[in-house]
């Protein structure tokens, strides 16, 4: 009887943290559901999930405690210091067929990719950012989109675009160079994009199209059971709309904001972020509500309830995982036109509006929250099959040659 491949996936934080680590864990769980033998290579973290695997996990580094640390995490961004070590361990004691990398740069570092390759596995690399093509992530500088380092890395340094650091910017630059794009194409077989725009994006920057496969991220099956735990009734929406995430520049919410206290109808506003206090004090009044940080179920309350959720964001968002939350709870969204948002976002599911653009956002929500009737089980039935378990697998299958 043939063996089933084993599948290593690698990230740099083994806990939900953000989109990318999420995205990971959910398919670890759905690779043991399916009988795969999986393991788990990440950085030693406090917060991380509990893992057989965590012995050979790369040693914890920090880039803000001394100058001891900060020359250890130096080293790891090049690929240096004790990572070698530990990676060819896992690879020789788990020998896996299958390497699906996720979020891997500065903490552990792409030197991984080619230990890897060297091994012989088939190396996938899923990309939840720009950092192939942005050495600061998010294509933005001084709060606008920008492509400059598309064509000149060097850019990044010139603009100190890492966290206003000329140090920063310059081990970013640095980190471009040495893990550049001819290297990187030769170690992975195929980079999953989980957006069209990504993959366009990728392309544009002189990736091999032929090495890119579009795969949109799932909704895990307890996920969507938890969803439906708290479901409400057709017509049960409650006459709010809501905003969901961060509270930070590249999001919009400083423009959401700058609308709903013009509109009649109330915005409830979950999260925190950098921006909390400052919008808190200038913003709120009877109709703009701020709930801070909630809880899951609390959250899936505040969505599942809303007449819709709005997504003003102004950088290039990949796959946001909030929108496809929202559609699956039924709840339809506003979603600026920038990025993978259009992809999500199909007629019936709710309205985009041009990124940046006062006037059109708050028409968009004049027009949907003046809708008499949503179709929430619709919104929900559609959007579950497109982001289903089952259709992301059948996608990944293909990359993994299976």
């Amino acid at each position: 009887m043939k063996r089933m491949p084993r599948i290593l996936l690698v990230n740099k934080f083994y806990y939900p943290r953000g989109g990318d680590c999420i995205c990971m864990i959910n398919l670890e769980a759905l690779l043991r559901r399916l009988g795969y033998e999986v393991a788990v290579y990440s950085m030693v973290y406090s917060q991380n999930l509990p893992s057989e695997m965590s012995g050979y996990f790369a040693s914890e580094i920090s880039f803000s405690d001394g100058l001891k640390n900060k020359t250890r995490a130096a080293c790891r961004i090049f690929g240096l210091g004790d990572i070698k070590k530990s990676f060819k361990k896992i690879l020789n004691d788990f020998r896996p067929d299958i390497v699906h990398f996720h979020n891997i740069h500065s903490y552990l570092s792409p030197v991984v990719v080619k230990l890897a390759k060297d091994y012989g596995c088939r190396t996938v690399w899923t990309l939840h950012d720009y950092k192939l093509l942005c050495p600061s992530y998010n294509c933005l500088c001084q709060g606008k989109i920008c492509e400059a380092c598309f064509t000149d890395r060097f850019q990044v340094f010139r603009r100190k675009c890492m966290k206003g650091s000329r140090i920063a910017s310059a081990l970013a630059y640095g980190e471009a160079l040495w893990w550049n794009r001819k290297k990187l194409q030769r170690w992975v077989d195929t980079f999953v994009c989980p957006s069209s725009f990504m993959a366009q994006k990728m392309r544009a920057c002189g990736y091999d199209y032929t090495k890119l496969s579009v795969i949109c991220n799932f909704i895990e099956q307890d996920k969507l059971d938890f969803f439906h735990s708290t479901e409400i009734n057709e017509g049960e929406k409650s006459g709010y709309y809501c905003y969901v995430g961060r509270l930070s520049e590249e999001k919009g919410v400083r423009m959401l904001l700058e609308v709903a206290v013009s509109l009649p109808f109330p915005l409830y506003i979950a999260g925190d972020g950098p921006l909390l206090n400052e919008l808190q004090a200038k913003y709120s009044s009877g109709n703009v509500i701020f709930l801070g940080h909630l809880s899951s179920r609390e959250i899936v309350r505040l969505v599942k309830h809303a007449q819709t959720m709005v997504v003003p964001s102004i950088w290039y968002e990949n796959n946001p995982l909030s929108v496809i939350e929202s559609l699956c709870m039924g709840t339809p969204v506003i979603g600026a036109e920038v990025g993978g948002i259009p992809e999500l976002i199909r007629e019936g599911d709710g309205m985009l509006f041009r990124m940046g653009d006062k006037e059109e956002l708050a028409s968009a929500i004049v027009s949907v929250m003046s809708k008499d009737n949503v179709d929430t089980q619709g919104i929900a039935r559609r959007a579950q099959k497109r982001f289903s378990e089952e259709r992301y697998w059948a996608e990944l299958r293909n990359v993994y040659d299976l």
